[in-house]
């Protein structure tokens, strides 16, 4: 067989090999969308919070929005970490990639630094999932708890 012709289906294995790494790129895209609309709906809870918080007078209401700040502090501090941490394994990701095509490129052999790189990646996204778990377990618990319902005009 012609060199050329084994160098194309060498390629096209090494592509082959990047491709699931790739779809993990997909999945990750979309937790990202998930973790940035959380993240959209306690900004503009804040905002209404921060809003009510301006108008009202009410010393007892004033302690409660300033407990419902601090609660929505907690969960932005959460799914901040967990977009950066999904963001650090979505470059980990793109990181495994370039190294696969880099290895037969070179003929080296990168197996182990692919393999730890990949493996840090799947940590980090654990730990990405488990701060969005925990935010999500936060939110879950305040509507178990009772939802706090303020009624301020804000016209």
């Amino acid at each position: 067989m012609d060199s050329q012709v084994l160098n194309i289906i060498t390629i096209a294995q090494v592509i082959q090999t990047a491709v699931a790494p790739v779809f993990l790129l997909t999945a990750i895209a979309a937790l990202l969308g998930v973790v940035s609309n959380r993240l959209n709906r306690i900004v503009d809870r804040a905002r209404i919070l921060e809003k009510k918080h301006r108008l009202t007078q009410d010393e007892s209401l004033l302690a409660t929005l300033r407990q419902e700040r601090r609660y929505l502090k907690k969960r932005s501090r959460l799914l901040n970490w967990s977009f950066t941490l999904c963001v650090a394994c979505a470059l980990l990701i793109c990181v495994v990639v370039v190294m696969l095509f880099y290895s037969h490129i070179r003929a080296i052999n990168l197996s182990l630094p692919i393999s730890s790189v990949f493996i840090v990646a799947m940590l980090v996204l654990i730990v990405g999932l488990l701060c969005l778990l925990r935010e999500v377990y936060l939110s879950a618990m305040r509507l178990s708890q009772g939802l706090v319902m303020i009624h301020i005009d804000l016209d």
